[in-house]
């Protein structure tokens, strides 16, 4: 087997497309493979009208992946048909790229694979290719594998919003608790944000009617929107966000103290992590705080206090007497940001103990949190929102109709 043979099929190419030429340029790190359709006539891509004539050929080209250290461009005179049936003069579409793509489908789909784990920008510098390219191999597959999504088995909702930059605000992201995944975006964190999404939610056959619970933070425009747009819903405040409210309260005590106690200065992460995960000089710091008397201290301690009484509910204890236990211990504090928090937690602890009742998991909030975060760090200068919104869908919203990672081995059938 020639050359030209081995690399029509280690490209995949078939009848009427082969490799033409091989040329190999060492010295600008590429190789270009050259291909041909032996075809003079062909069907009408337009109306399907077998053995129509060839009307010209227009040359395009394709980057490839690499070759070992080389990069790889596919070039090929695509021919457009002349069909006496329907009249139309319509290019071939050709089975290596989708229209209009200056990638292969396995450069797509390796551009996909990367942008779940690397920068944008990275991948660019990668390929040796603009940062544009990539997003529009992103957006092009994301909106079609969205497009093919449906969200008909979807029965509880999360929503939280995250602040993306000055230039576009806020982003409120509503996920899929149960099957742990992103399922829409909407600009803005008011109540209309609800009726934006619930629009996108309907057109991938999404019923509200089915919507048994929503979990989030205590936003008012969050509840009024879910209120309105989706009645039937219980109203859910997880632990997620009740830990962070909590977390929020102790570390507004510790920036008030540290005017006077100058020995809190760099205490934050320790005041917020798990004991477990303290580094040795934390240990001494944290021992010294529980031995000094300080107002911080006691608001580690009800943190504390708050993350076992979490627990417990989880294991199946009655959550209502160690939240009504907790927030009466708050409100006598004086300690002013967790008495506001015990006042907070009460008027909405008909919601909170709801999220109990309903199993809903403040680690599937923390989850999908965390894959958001890691997405918009990814997507840096992102330029717009639609750019971060596929990054979002292609990192956390389990799509299925995208192009498969071209090193994965295939499942046997």
């Amino acid at each position: 087997m020639d050359s030209t043979s081995l690399f029509t099929a280690a490209l995949g190419l078939q009848d009427p497309w082969k490799v033409a030429e091989i040329r190999f340029e060492p010295d600008q790190g590429e190789i270009h493979f050259d291909l041909a359709c032996d075809a003079k006539r062909l069907g009408c891509p337009a109306c399907a009208a077998a053995d129509q004539s060839i009307h010209d050929r227009s040359q395009r080209t394709w980057q490839h992946l690499h070759f070992f250290q080389f990069k790889a461009f596919l070039h090929a005179p695509l021919p457009r048909v002349k069909c006496k049936q329907c009249g139309k003069v319509t290019q071939v579409e050709v089975p290596w790229a989708r229209p209009g793509s200056g990638f292969t489908l396995l450069m797509d789909a390796l551009v996909l694979t990367l942008a779940k784990k690397l920068p944008v920008s990275a991948i660019a510098q990668m390929f040796g290719v603009s940062d544009n390219r990539i997003w529009r191999a992103i957006n092009v597959h994301v909106a079609s594998a969205r497009q093919a999504t449906t969200y008909t088995e979807v029965t509880a909702l999360g929503v939280d919003e995250k602040y993306v930059g000055r230039r576009l605000g806020y982003l409120s992201i509503f996920h899929d608790p149960l099957a742990r995944r992103v399922i829409g975006t909407a600009e803005g964190r008011k109540a209309d944000t609800f009726e934006t999404f619930k629009a996108d939610f309907v057109s991938h056959q999404g019923q509200p009617d089915a919507i048994e619970f929503i979990t989030m933070d205590m936003s008012k425009s969050f509840q009024a929107g879910a209120r309105k747009q989706f009645p039937e819903a219980e109203i859910c405040f997880d632990a997620f966000h009740i830990s962070q409210l909590v977390h929020d309260a102790v570390d507004e005590v510790r920036r008030a103290e540290v005017k006077q106690e100058a020995s809190l200065k760099g205490s934050r992460w320790g005041l917020l992590k798990s004991p477990k995960d303290w580094s040795r000089d934390q240990i001494t710091d944290m021992h010294w705080l529980q031995r000094s008397g300080l107002k911080t201290a006691r608001a580690w301690r009800m943190k504390q206090r708050y993350k076992e009484l979490h627990l417990m509910c989880r294991a199946g204890a009655d959550p209502e007497p160690l939240y009504r236990s907790w927030i009466s211990w708050a409100k006598r504090s004086r300690l002013e940001p967790f008495k506001r928090l015990g006042k907070t937690l009460k008027s909405h602890l008909p919601g909170i103990l709801a999220a109990y009742r309903l199993g809903a998991s403040n680690a599937v909030a923390e989850n999908i949190n965390s894959q958001i975060q890691a997405a918009i760090v990814r997507a840096r200068g992102f330029k717009s929102l639609r750019n971060l919104t596929n990054i979002i869908f292609l990192t956390a919203g389990k799509l299925s109709n995208l192009p498969a990672n071209p090193f994965q081995n295939p499942v046997p059938g």
